[in-house]
């Protein structure tokens, strides 16, 4: 069946189209997420628990680094971390088969979701603005990997490390439950790879006109203080954490502000040429 012309789709018509669209997102998310409840032990042990084990790159990594700077004395040379990781409710451990496959199949479907956002609202762009936005399925789809490369194998790690080697009391003992455990790489991975987009976001509100170069220069320094909150918040409260998660984040900050400046002078060329 031929898809109906924008101008002469009713309101009911894009509610419908909309439906389509979210019902073959729902599809692939499903689909990605039964391969991967089918390899589900082997994406607990070489992914989920992987961050668990002190052989872990980044943690040999940060060790090699602690030694060149004279630092001995460090948990990231440990043999092995000091908590375990249990299940205490019946059907914990399928509830996290199930739900950590979801969440993996929404990360391997992220493209194909984009793709049919695009879709979706590519209808109502001029052609011109259709053939500059294809890109973006790929630049979207590539930050978000690897703002989840960064909340894995930076946050994560960091994470666990700070958290499992706190203690107020030897009488205590670190016993983390599984889905806490869980919970904390989902939300790092997850979190890093949503604020990978900031680049992205800042095209589109350039594009409809609610911040400019300007504007982002101006309130930097208040930029910086939000930065400093949600590392804060994806972070453990260890200031070396903090700043390794603000300098990326900076970073897109600063090739925002180039992207504003781009959007505005290519839209300062066109109503030129216009006039």
């Amino acid at each position: 069946m031929t898809k109906k012309n924008t101008n002469e789709m009713s309101f009911l018509d894009h509610l419908e189209d909309l439906r389509w669209h979210l019902i073959r997102i729902t599809l692939s998310i499903l689909i990605c997420a039964s391969v991967a409840f089918i390899f589900s032990k082997a994406l607990f042990k070489h992914i989920i628990f992987a961050p668990k084990s002190m052989d872990f790159p980044t943690y040999k990594w940060l060790c090699k680094v602690s030694e060149l700077i004279g630092i001995n004395d460090t948990t990231f040379c440990a043999t092995e971390f000091p908590f375990i990781i249990q299940s205490r409710e019946m059907s914990a451990q399928f509830s996290a088969d199930i739900w950590t496959s979801i969440y993996a199949g929404f990360v391997i479907a992220f493209p194909y979701v984009i793709y049919q956002f695009w879709s979706f609202i590519s209808p109502g762009m001029r052609s011109n603005e259709r053939k500059h936005s294809r890109g973006f399925i790929i630049v979207m789809s590539l930050l978000f990997f690897l703002g989840v490369l960064f909340g894995y194998y930076i946050v994560t790690p960091l994470s666990i490390n700070f958290l499992a080697n706190y203690s107020i009391s030897p009488e205590i003992s670190n016993e983390f439950d599984i889905s806490s455990y869980i919970a904390l790489i989902r939300s790092s991975a997850l979190a890093s790879g949503f604020v990978f987009e900031l680049p992205i976001v800042i095209y589109f509100l350039t594009k409809i006109g609610l911040v400019t170069p300007q504007i982002m220069r101006k309130y930097r320094k208040f930029a910086l203080v939000i930065v400093l909150i949600l590392s804060a918040i994806i972070t453990p409260p260890d200031l070396a954490s903090q700043v390794i998660v603000a300098i990326p984040i900076l970073i897109l900050y600063q090739v925002s502000i180039y992207i504003s400046k781009v959007v505005v002078k290519n839209q300062n060329k066109k109503q030129k040429a216009n006039v």
